[in-house]
């Protein structure tokens, strides 16, 4: 590692006025040692159960009390709107609720050995022990939730955890980490180090002390994790081009009112937000001119304001990768029906019409509050589309059919399919994830919690 590099300062800046609002410890290799040492002597200290839900149940009600100040940071921080950063806030408590309830919940099972000649005077069952130290790397568009969702179920299942966070957005993961602590955390069983992914996320993932690691951020990035972890479990959730499909019978009050938020909350910085709205030729220019009517409603720029609806990207690279996407696709055809301009870091509310398969805003994640509606004549053609992505995260389906129901539920290929609700919707409880380039593993707490855990046999006999 360059110590140049490791000893500077780790700036945040608000993502709205470019004003500094935090500097905090780069970490050296000093300090990464340091945390993994530490964290490896933790792990060696039983922590009950009882006591790991009392601490995360108290973590919840520290949170409500630190609402204000915690919020305050969050929207600075990454330039969400005020609804965007409420919406979170909320969120997070759920998550760790549950996890406080996931901690004294798992449990194993007892196996039926006689199954098996010769094994009748023998008893067996699992136990669940935790698997040691769990990394999270933990991605700047949910700087609150996601990573309550991964350090919650870690702790819940008795780990000890290393927290890296996004290099834009470390402040309200910082401030979580108190409140854990404040919370009666034991000491040692959660570190927290500050960086960049290339100096600090890679030195941590070659570390062989460390058990499993749970990562979200782009598929090129998740591609490292998994090479330098080698045969150490890992869980990843990765990117998507995220697809919604609206059959001929669909609510079209219902799919606009849906769409209008979750393509573009948190300025569509999410990987699930709906960047893709295949529409039936039957609907679609009916679908087309009332979406647009409400995205040009949507009122966007500073997310001081409460009104506002949709703020900054979270920087300038971010906003012109969006920006080249929206400019290949009008190039080759396609036309924005409302937005489709940049100032700085701002996008404004986009829906593109005319949008083909070749094109890249069809293929690669955009990221951004830009919404692109492709039309399919049958089911057959809607499923074949949304197949052909390398992505495979979430899909949102509007019908009212069963028997539509039934096909895209089994045909599909996507962690899960919402019938009736758009790509992005999601309930902390539900297990989450995704397959091809979006990733494998669960969030969710109640299988997080299994999967950062050791399902040990224990056979008894005479």
């Amino acid at each position: 590692m360059n110590t140049t590099q490791s000893t500077r300062s780790v700036i945040v800046r608000d993502k709205w006025t470019s004003e500094i609002i935090g500097e905090l410890p780069r970490a050296s290799e000093q300090d990464i040692e340091k945390a993994v040492a530490e964290a490896d002597r933790a792990r060696k200290r039983f922590w009950p159960a009882h006591d790991r839900a009392r601490v995360l149940q108290r973590a919840v009600a520290l949170l409500q009390e630190r609402k204000q100040a915690i919020s305050d940071v969050m929207r600075r921080e990454t330039g969400f709107t005020i609804k965007d950063v409420e919406n979170e806030f909320a969120r997070a408590l759920v998550t760790m609720t549950l996890c406080a309830q996931e901690a004294t919940r798992l449990g194993g099972e007892v196996i039926p050995l006689d199954a098996n000649p010769g094994f009748e005077q023998r008893l067996a069952f699992t136990i669940h022990v935790p698997i040691g130290i769990v990394l999270a790397i933990t991605p700047f568009n949910a700087p609150l939730n996601t990573v309550c969702h991964k350090i919650g179920p870690a702790l819940a299942a008795g780990n000890v955890v290393i927290l890296k966070p996004a290099e834009l957005t470390p402040l309200t993961a910082r401030a979580l980490v108190q409140v854990l602590y404040d919370a009666g955390l034991p000491e040692g069983y959660l570190h927290i180090l500050y960086g960049s992914g290339s100096e600090v996320g890679l030195r941590l993932l070659r570390d062989a002390r460390i058990g499993f690691t749970t990562f979200t951020g782009s598929t090129e990035v998740g591609a490292i994790v998994k090479r330098e972890t080698g045969i150490r479990p890992v869980s990843l959730e990765l990117g998507s081009a995220s697809v919604t499909i609206v059959c001929q019978d669909a609510d079209l009050d219902k799919v606009v009112r849906d769409v209008s938020s979750a393509g573009f909350r948190k300025a569509g910085q999410v990987c699930t937000s709906v960047q893709l709205l295949y529409a039936h030729a039957s609907i679609e220019r009916d679908l087309a001119e009332r979406l647009v009517t409400s995205v040009q409603g949507l009122k966007s720029g500073d997310p001081a304001d409460a009104a506002t609806d949709v703020g900054p990207l979270i920087s300038i690279p971010a906003a012109e990768h969006a920006e080249a996407l929206v400019a290949d696709a009008l190039q080759a055809g396609a036309s924005a029906q409302v937005g489709g301009t940049r100032a700085g870091t701002h996008y404004m509310p986009t829906v593109l019409y005319g949008i083909e398969r070749h094109m890249r805003v069809a293929r690669e994640e955009i990221f951004a509050p830009v919404v692109g509606i492709l039309t399919f004549d049958s089911l057959d053609e809607a499923i074949m589309l949304a197949n052909s992505s390398s992505y495979g995260l979430q899909a949102g389906v509007y019908t009212f059919s069963i028997a539509t129901i039934m096909r895209v539920a089994k045909e599909l290929e996507v962690g899960g399919v919402i019938i009736n609700g758009t790509s992005s919707t999601r309930a902390d409880a539900m297990p989450y994830g995704g397959m091809k380039e979006s990733g494998f593993g669960k969030e969710g707490p109640h299988y997080a919690a299994q999967e950062m855990s050791i399902e040990r046999l224990v056979m008894l006999g005479l």
